[in-house]
Parts: C-alpha cells; structure tokens; sequence
C-alpha cells in the first residue's frame, strides 16, 4: 500500500489483500494508483485544486449517466459512507471502479475522431436531461473577454508583445456570440481523458473533476482544438486538420443530433479556444508562475509558454483561414 497517511484497507474494505501499483498512464494533476491484478479500482490522492465538493458532483452526473446505460467510473463509498477520505495530512483520496480499455494521448486518425466524437455526444445525451446544481465550480475559467483584458494589462513590452498583439487582433475579428447557453459539460476533453476498446470505439470519459455548465463552443471547441491539431500543444506549425474535424463533428452527430443555434456557434468555437489558451500561455510568459514547463527542452518557463502562445495563435490563425469549410463541415 502507499503511504497515504490514512489506514485504506479500514476506509476501504474492498482494498484489503489486493495489489496496488501506481499507474503508468495516469494524467499530471492527481497522483494514480491501479487496485487489484488484473485492476478492479483506481485509487487517487486529489489534487487540492479540487475541493471535496467536487465528488459531490461526480457522483450525481455519474449515476446519472450510468443510469441511462453508459460505462462510467463510479465513486466507491468508504466504510463510513464517505464519497471520499482526508489524511492526516488534509489530502483527500478517494477510490473509483476501473473501467477496462485503452488510453491513447495522439489522435491517430479520422476513425478515432469519429469515435471520439460520438462518445462525447452519447455523454451529452445522456446529461441533456440532468437537474443537478454542481458543488464545486471554477469562476471564470472560460471567461475568454477576461483573459484577454488581462492579456492586454500584462503584456505591455518585451518578447511576448508581438505575440500578444496577434492574439488581440485576433481576438478582435473574432465574429462569434459569446451568450450560448450552458450546459452539463465534461470540461476537459482532451482525448487521453477518452477511454476506448481494443476495436477503437469509445467506452466512457475519465477524470471527472472538471464537471460543469459550459457552453457547448467552450466544451467542443476545446475538445477539437486538442484532437484535430497533429502537432500538438509543444509545437509552433499548428493547424487545424480539417479532416480530423469533420471526423469528430460526423461522430458527434451520431450520438446527438446539432441544433441550428449550436452548429453555428461551433463554427468559430476551435479559433475561440486557441486564443483563449494563447492569451493564457502568453500572459504566463510575463507572470512566470503558473503553467508547468519542461526544462530538458526550454531554457525558463518564459519561453516554454510564448513557444505555445506562438503555437496556439499559429493554431487560431489555422482556423480563421478555413471558416467556410468549418461551417459546411457543421452543415451552418
């Protein structure tokens, strides 16, 4: 057992005897252990970003989802009743059913972003319906005007200027709504938070701590700026790959049919997401505190992050250029 600062096997009964070995494969917030050979439960020291409310969310949307017939994690209850535990330490940790499949982190092609897609959709679906207020919920997080006013009172000279002029611009001619309604959301669609079959359907969505209302161009919009960008967020010859997006939207559609309300929205909703995160990356290159870096590729996390504010505005700029094709890809 790890040291947890806490006796798992009496908060969690089902942990006795078995096997824990940490997880290969696990994402870089919460720390990951696999339970039980072949494994039968994940267990995870949550990230304080998360406070404990979280699984009070958690648990509501996957009930519900499970409910209407979708493989999801389930939060497992600890011997007092507990949807989650706090160490000595104040660390809460908590223990979820494992769901059999693969992780993949690199969109592999249009079959994956289909399937990908019509995950998605089948979660949305199946939440259309939910009536739930959630506990935990991040202010602000996808306020894209905020992010570039603060853009714009940071970045007043340097390297990063030139950047940060860019993505104001683009930000300028940026012709979307930016009151679309929310909805239940995921939150972080990156595909690695996709589970999928050895067949390569997709099987359910992992890392729930991200559960909100967003609006479906945040939700989406950043779901496809991940998976139809080949490069990659490290990379600064980005490009939306419109065959990956016409994949993932023809996968959606499957799953839930678009509104005309929605699909035009979606339409600018990439070049919206790409900004917002260019905004963000640059105005760390000014602040120096927030994202992580990697030290065996950059000098200092100044220049890791205006190497991806460059590559995201790159991506932005990628969008804007095939708007009409993003839209009959939407049929708007």
């Amino acid at each position: 057992m790890p040291e947890v600062g806490l006796p798992l096997g009496d908060t969690w009964a089902a942990l006795r005897d078995l096997r824990v070995d940490e997880c290969a494969d696990a994402g870089l917030i919460n720390h990951t252990w696999l339970v039980g050979e072949p494994p039968r439960f994940v267990l995870q020291r949550v990230n304080p970003l998360f406070r404990p409310e979280v699984h009070d969310d958690i648990e509501a949307v996957t009930a519900h989802v499970q409910a209407r017939g979708l493989a999801t994690p389930r939060l497992v209850r600890t011997e007092s009743g507990a949807l989650c535990a706090t160490a000595a330490d104040g660390a809460a940790w908590r223990l979820l059913t494992y769901v059999p499949g693969l992780t993949v982190h690199k969109m592999d092609g249009p079959a994956r972003a289909f399937a990908a897609g019509a995950l998605v959709g089948r979660f949305h679906r199946a939440v259309d319906d939910l009536e739930w207020e959630y506990r935990h919920v991040r202010a602000g997080a996808h306020d894209t005007a905020l992010h570039m006013q603060r853009l714009a009172e940071v970045v007043t000279d340097g390297a990063a200027l030139p950047v940060a002029e860019g993505i104001l611009e683009g930000w300028r001619a940026w012709p979307g709504r930016l009151d679309l309604p929310a909805r239940h959301a995921h939150g972080d669609l990156k595909l690695s938070n996709l589970r999928f079959d050895a067949a390569g359907s997709g099987v359910c969505l992992l890392d729930l701590d991200t559960l909100s209302r967003l609006s479906l161009d945040v939700e989406l919009g950043d779901a496809w700026r991940s998976w139809c960008n080949p490069v990659g967020e490290d990379g600064t010859d980005t490009r939306l790959d419109l065959e990956l997006l016409s994949a993932a939207i023809a996968g959606y559609r499957s799953s839930r049919p678009l509104s005309t309300e929605e699909a035009e929205g979606l339409c600018f909703a990439v070049e919206r997401i790409a900004l917002e995160l260019a905004a963000r990356f640059c105005r760390d290159a000014v602040e120096d505190c927030y994202f992580g870096w990697n030290g065996a590729r950059f000098p200092s996390r100044v220049a890791h992050n205006l190497h991806r504010a460059t590559g995201q505005l790159n991506l932005a700029r990628s969008a804007r250029s095939q708007r009409g094709a993003v839209a009959a890809a939407l049929g708007a």
